[in-house]
């Protein structure tokens, strides 16, 4: 069972891909609706947010994903609002790793077939 905070990061994906997205490469659409926009602003908003999963627990997870895939901790774990988006990163990732037709179509631009599929794969993870 998935806690509150990374049911609103699926949320956040899931109503993303009502915008759009097809035409994506499947392996840049984790980038385009996570990184390329943010997932929360504001600091009170955040902290709200972090509240949800723990802060410290955020932060762990932010920091060692950081340390495990760059080597390096380059979030700054002193604002939330920090925390919060790349946790929202890391979690939407995750999200989308489980889908079976982002993995198929990972090196093919998607279509909207293949977003309402995925779509319906992340519904199913909430």
């Amino acid at each position: 069972m998935k806690d509150e905070a990374t049911k609103e990061v699926i949320q956040y994906g899931i109503d993303a891909l009502d915008n759009g997205y097809e035409g994506t490469e499947g392996a840049e659409l984790h980038n385009a609706i996570y990184n390329e926009d943010y997932f929360i602003i504001g600091y009170a908003n955040a902290e709200e947010f972090l509240n949800k999963y723990g802060t410290f627990n955020a932060i762990d997870e932010v920091k060692n994903y950081e340390q495990y895939n760059f080597g390096e901790v380059t979030t700054d774990l002193s604002e939330s609002e920090s925390v919060a988006n790349m946790f929202a990163y890391i979690k939407g990732e995750e999200a989308l790793n489980e889908c079976n037709t982002l993995r198929d179509n990972w090196d093919k631009k998607l279509n909207a077939k293949d977003l309402q599929a995925i779509k319906e794969e992340l519904e199913a993870q909430l």
